[in-house]
């Protein structure tokens, strides 16, 4: 409401130049926030920029990377891949650790936060709101792209980065939060400049001009109604969320009494809906099947998916931003450090490399505990 029109001006003064330097920002800051092995993170960063090239060329139009087979023409689906990752590869750890899965037992209480959960929680919400906020002006960036940021800061950020992945409330209260500032803040590009920032922003935009409705400049003029009329449901809608998530949790609570032999088919299940729904196409499971195996052996190898899927998200971005860069400079390198905001997040970016470079080799000198 308040810093539409600055930073839509700000976002304005972004080309192509910027916006290459901006995902080579982003995906620096993502290699450098994740936990564990910056080696392994490059490598799965490298992987999903690898898999983000599949499919036709988006300058000359020619088949790259598909081996003959049609169905990659249009590349792989995010959709596919994210279920793989974390869905089915979870099933296949779960189904090898030889332990013994004890069924939830006993009455659901302290549904509403008590102090400590606030005290836990108030620093990721805040920092979750900020990123995705700011994720969700840019082109590009989206809400999934917030969440998975979000969650690799507060990991990096927290004292016991071991109890994530097990119930951390940060972990949920930070990405949960970047996912609708990012959700949210998408809708100031499209109303203030007439830019859809994602794929749903276009869809929405495609929606307003078959009813006549042009965003940009002139919308909160010309048609106040729908401009406001969408802010005051963004609240309505975070109320009526909690109103009916509350009494929820407890009939929601009660899939964790479900048996394993019976919540791990449904699970693979859902996947694999989720994954044919999308294009209706038994090639999207067979992909998802195998980025689950794939998966499988990323985690006991102690490798992060979060990287392969920031970049895989980035990577057509990445190469459109590159490609462009290098057309209007006639292949000029020096485009990118002329241009002000281009040079700064290329000099950011160092900046982190070498802070990441030297805090490896300063806790290898002394140790921390």
């Amino acid at each position: 409401m308040f810093l539409s029109q600055p930073l839509s001006g700000i976002a304005l003064k972004f080309g192509p130049p910027e916006y290459f330097s901006l995902m080579v920002l982003a995906l620096t800051i993502l290699v450098y926030l994740s936990h564990g092995s910056v080696l392994k993170a490059i490598l799965m960063g490298f992987l999903g920029i690898c898999l983000s090239l599949i499919g036709m060329d988006i300058v000359t139009g020619h088949l790259r990377f598909t081996f003959g087979i049609t169905e990659l023409e249009d590349g792989v689906g995010l959709i596919p891949i994210v279920m793989g990752l974390f869905g089915v590869s979870e099933v296949l750890i779960n189904l090898h650790e030889s332990q013994e899965f004890e069924i939830f037992k006993g009455k659901v209480k302290g549904i509403l936060p008590n102090l400590k959960d606030w005290t836990d929680s108030i620093g990721a919400i805040i920092r979750g709101t900020i990123l995705g906020f700011f994720l969700g002006i840019l082109p590009g960036g989206g809400a999934i792209i917030a969440s998975f940021m979000s969650y690799a800061v507060e990991k990096r950020v927290s004292r016991n980065p071991g109890k994530f992945g097990k119930g951390a409330i940060e972990g949920v209260a930070g990405p949960e939060s970047a996912n609708n500032a990012a959700s949210e803040g998408a809708f100031i590009p499209l109303f203030v400049l007439g830019i859809p920032a994602n794929a749903i922003m276009a869809l929405l935009l495609g929606a307003l001009m078959i009813h006549g409705v042009q965003p940009g400049p002139l919308l909160i003029k010309e048609h106040p109604e729908i401009f406001w009329g969408t802010i005051v449901s963004m609240y309505f809608g975070n109320v009526m969320l909690i109103i009916l998530n509350l009494p929820l949790i407890s009939l929601w609570i009660k899939l964790l009494r479900t048996p394993y032999w019976i919540l791990f088919p449904l699970i693979l299940f859902f996947c694999a809906i989720g994954s044919y729904s999308i294009n209706h196409s038994i090639f999207d499971i067979v992909i998802m099947v195998f980025f689950g195996l794939v998966g499988y052996f990323f985690r006991k190898f102690r490798y992060e998916p979060a990287p392969l899927i920031m970049a895989f998200i980035l990577g057509p971005m990445l190469e459109k931003s590159l490609r462009q860069s290098f057309l209007m400079s006639q292949g000029d390198f020096s485009i990118f450090f002329t241009r002000s905001i281009s040079a700064g997040c290329l000099i950011l970016s160092v900046l982190i490399s070498l802070s990441a470079i030297f805090f490896s080799k300063y806790r290898r000198i002394i140790p921390f505990r």
